[in-house]
């Protein structure tokens, strides 16, 4: 080493002193500080005979001035342990015929009779055709497929299993029960406690299949969730995205902002990424781009600046794939520039993923609508609730045949069968954030300004907040 740094100084005709000398060979990169330096004096012009400690501590600091701050992820490559846990883009079959739907149905109601049954208050469940003649006290579990009021308000509901079906009765006296009730949707399974009064059964408990509370998985990373960045439309907010990339990047935002940027490995987008074609009458006139080939085109362009971080990516209700969900992921031919990113992965609508041991239940939340239009007390507003609701019937999308479409299946791939740490949804184009049980309920709210279809409905979105999970705690980083 000795003689290689003082052949390099001597071909340039410098010669070292020894404090200079000392200086250069204890440094980390020896070699590389000797040929920078060499280069900056010759091309500079500098008529150098003799180079001092001084001069060399002088290059040191300019270079270490003039450097600008790299994000340590560039320097370190990331390690993803990155899992699909349930996916349905291959597993979603049906022929449209009676049987299938049948079979939909039926495998819903046994997954969630499963989870059900399990529960100690259930322990003695029998079907509803037995229940018909019993005189005591009975416990069952149904689907329901009916619901409505009597004329002094006492809710009426029919559920049904595999045998038979029963009328239900819960009275309005009973405050907490029939608060619970009015939570209750059609085609949602669950438990029923009751006696049996002439042919009504007489509700004293109703038990949802629900979740249990999960103890906090510790994260040294961080993770951001996006959704409906509807690139394409008019109303994108491309600045705004264009300094979300940027501190991505770590080049954007204060200290404890980039410190953030830092930590962040994954980056999950829960659908309508871009904002589609002919999805609503006279949409064309709301796209600055109208071709959807070159709307995913620029979304590869727009997230091809994300080098050192693992992409999610589940289509919504605008993507270019079947309405029909489960939505399979999305298709090749459409997004050919975004399959070519070797840091994508593309998950079903919904999907679960694992991200360094974090489950994270990913759905767009297209049932959001129906939910908010049938259960009092929810709005789009306020989707952690509905979240919270969708969690505790263990299913994301309960209601069959209103504004969400199904895919009748031989399997519901919609029942929540494992409890996941994270569940991230989109579609409200409103942030939320909620922690129920031990797990993170996160809305990602919107890329998109208000469309006249939210002034309309006074739909006011929370645009270009994005909540990242950094190491357990949720932050809202702001780019408008």
């Amino acid at each position: 080493m000795t003689s290689d740094l003082i052949l390099k100084f001597a071909d340039a005709e410098i010669l070292l002193d020894d404090a200079a000398y000392r200086k250069l060979n204890d440094h980390n990169n020896s070699n590389e500080l000797a040929e920078s330096l060499i280069n900056d004096l010759v091309n500079n012009g500098d008529s150098i005979f003799l180079l001092t400690e001084e001069m060399v501590d002088e290059f040191l600091e300019e270079k270490e001035s003039s450097i600008e701050p790299i994000r340590q992820s560039k320097l370190l490559p990331q390690e993803f342990d990155f899992q699909i846990i349930q996916d349905a883009s291959k597993k979603s079959y049906t022929n449209g015929e009676i049987k299938d739907f049948s079979s939909y149905f039926a495998n819903r109601y046994h997954k969630l009779w499963q989870m059900l049954t399990r529960k100690h208050e259930l322990q003695n469940v029998q079907p509803i055709k037995n229940a018909q003649r019993s005189e005591d006290v009975v416990e069952v579990v149904g689907m329901v497929n009916d619901i409505r009021y009597t004329k002094k308000n006492h809710k009426f509901m029919e559920i049904e299993d595999e045998t038979g079906t029963i009328s239900l009765l819960v009275h309005n006296d009973n405050h907490q029960l029939y608060e619970d009730a009015e939570r209750i949707v059609k085609d949602q399974v669950m438990g029923v406690i009751g006696s049996r009064k002439g042919n009504i059964l007489m509700a004293s408990q109703i038990i949802n299949p629900g979740v249990p509370r999960i103890d906090e998985k510790k994260m040294d990373f961080s993770a951001v969730f996006l959704s409906d960045t509807h690139i394409g439309s008019s109303t994108f907010l491309e600045k705004a995205f264009q300094r979300f990339i940027k501190w991505m990047n770590g080049d954007y935002g204060d200290e404890s902002q980039r410190e953030i940027a830092n930590n962040v490995k994954y980056l999950v987008i829960a659908g309508d990424i871009v904002d589609g074609i002919g999805v609503y009458p006279g949409q064309d006139k709301e796209l600055n781009i109208k071709d959807i080939y070159q709307q995913y085109e620029e979304a590869a362009r727009l997230l091809g600046d994300l080098t050192d971080v693992k992409i999610i990516i589940a289509p919504g209700n605008h993507d270019a794939c079947r309405l029909a969900e489960p939505q399979p992921a999305l298709p090749e031919e459409y997004a050919k520039d975004l399959y070519q990113m070797k840091n994508v992965e593309f998950v079903s609508n919904p999907s679960l993923v694992s991200m360094d041991g974090i489950k994270t239940l990913i759905y767009h939340g297209r049932s959001f609508d129906d939910l908010a239009m049938t259960v009092k007390g929810l709005s789009h507003q306020n989707s952690d609730i509905i979240m919270k609701e969708l969690l505790e019937k263990r299913h994301l999308a309960p209601i069959y045949g209103e504004r969400t479409p199904l895919a009748s299946e031989i399997e519901d791939h919609l029942v929540i069968e494992d409890v996941p740490d994270v569940f991230h949804t989109g579609h409200v184009h409103i942030n939320s954030y909620k922690k129920y049980k031990g797990i993170h309920l996160i809305n990602s709210g919107t890329f998109q300004s208000q469309t006249e279809f939210q002034k309309i409905y006074n739909i006011v979105p929370t645009c270009a907040q994005v909540p990242v999970l950094n190491q357990g705690s949720m932050k809202l980083l702001k780019f408008n």
